[in-house]
């Protein structure tokens, strides 16, 4: 191991729980590695709690040992990274599965600049039995596709253990996940931040461990997936809510002139209500996405930006969201107030349920669009306040 003084250029961090069977081999090739290119370096292993004696096999072979009590893959990363001495981070699985020992790509690309460099295991091949065919032509290729198109990445794979970046630029993102979303989260924050972003060609052999992986194909999948959707409102809010919102919209107001017959099948006050509740809950998505998008910009999150939406953030405030709630309330209200006249001239005798329906239901829609858009005014309110208090 380097001395305590000696300047550090690179740090091999491994997370490790119960790798007994294929820790050694795996530090022996990283120390190897470092031996044979010269470079100054270090092996750590963050080990989250085993029982195993991984601890001691790491300390016989030169690693240094970190120990992480909040469990999880994303927390054990994070210690080792956090007590790592290099510039620059490589990390992988302990499981032997990753060859230590062919690390000259990623150290090239360290040092020309590059912040993140992702391994590209389906350019650099993939052995017989390494992955399980669900992860290997479903849940990576579904993933990474939904992460190159939500977020503009240049990765081809975005959940290849095997990685390296510089130290000082990933602990500025301050990662937060905890679990195996955690290499999701490097990716994406990497690229919403502007980092140098590339990758390189790497292997993936058959895991060395007698035991199940700790990786659960499903569970890990949908926790990938949710961090993909959450970090990007636009897709998850804004375009569902907004094509929800047009369609229903659309639907009560025409169906608000007559029926609607469409061939064989016709749409009347019944499809009348439900498309009054699906513009409901498009317009709260759509709040929703915006409000999402303007408190994670307040508080400093890297989301994505985009022109159009700087300018309506710009133009939006409590009074304006305010105003447009009391106008759409108000033409509702007074909808709504002409039909009572109206009964009310009639000596409140039966009415023609349908042909009532027909302007009662955007009525009503209008002024809880309304209200909804004057609470969201009111919180965006809200919002703007604490701004000024921070600034």
């Amino acid at each position: 191991m380097p001395a305590p003084t000696q300047s550090i250029e690179l740090s091999i961090v491994m997370p490790c729980l119960n790798e007994a069977e294929t820790l050694a081999v795996c530090i022996d090739k990283a120390q190897g590695y470092l031996e044979r290119s010269g470079v100054v370096g270090e092996v750590i292993i963050a080990d989250n709690g085993s029982t195993d004696g991984s601890q001691d096999i790491a300390r016989a072979h030169g690693a240094r040992v970190v120990d992480v009590a909040a469990k999880g893959y994303g927390s054990a990363l994070m210690g080792g990274i956090d007590a790592a001495r290099g510039d620059y981070v490589i990390m992988g699985d302990a499981d032997d599965s990753y060859d230590f020992s062919k690390l000259d790509p990623f150290v090239e690309r360290l040092r020309a600049g590059d912040e993140l460099v992702m391994g590209n295991r389906f350019k650099g091949g993939i052995a017989d039995g390494a992955m399980p065919p669900l992860h290997k032509y479903l849940g990576n290729p579904v993933l990474t596709w939904v992460g190159r198109v939500l977020f503009r990445s240049p990765v081809g794979d975005f959940h290849c253990g095997l990685r390296g970046f510089n130290r000082r630029s990933i602990l500025n993102l301050h990662l937060q996940t905890t679990g195996m979303e955690f290499a999701s989260e490097v990716v994406v924050k990497s690229t919403l931040g502007g980092l140098r972003v590339s990758e390189v060609p790497t292997t993936l052999d058959k895991d060395g461990r007698s035991r199940p992986p700790h990786l659960r194909s499903w569970r890990d999948g949908w926790r990938h997936l949710r961090f993909l959707l959450i970090f990007s409102p636009r897709w998850l809010f804004l375009i569902p809510g907004a094509a929800a919102f047009f369609l229903g919209l659309l639907g009560t107001l025409f169906i608000g002139f007559g029926p609607i017959i469409l061939g064989d099948i016709g749409f009347d006050t019944s499809s009348q209500v439900y498309l009054a509740a699906l513009t409901v809950v498009g317009y709260q998505s759509v709040l929703f996405a915006i409000l999402t998008k303007i408190y994670a910009q307040h508080e400093g999150f890297r989301i994505p930006r985009s022109r159009n939406f700087d300018r309506l953030e710009r133009r939006i405030s409590l009074e304006s969201g305010a105003l447009l709630g009391v106008v759409l309330f108000l033409v509702g209200l007074g909808i709504a107030i002409a039909q009572f006249v109206g009964w009310a001239s009639a000596g409140f005798g039966d009415l023609e349920t349908r042909a009532t329906l027909r302007l009662a239901i955007p009525a009503a829609l209008l002024m809880m669009l309304g209200a909804q858009t004057v609470m969201a005014g009111m919180f965006l309110g809200v919002l703007n306040v604490g701004l000024k208090r921070d600034r």
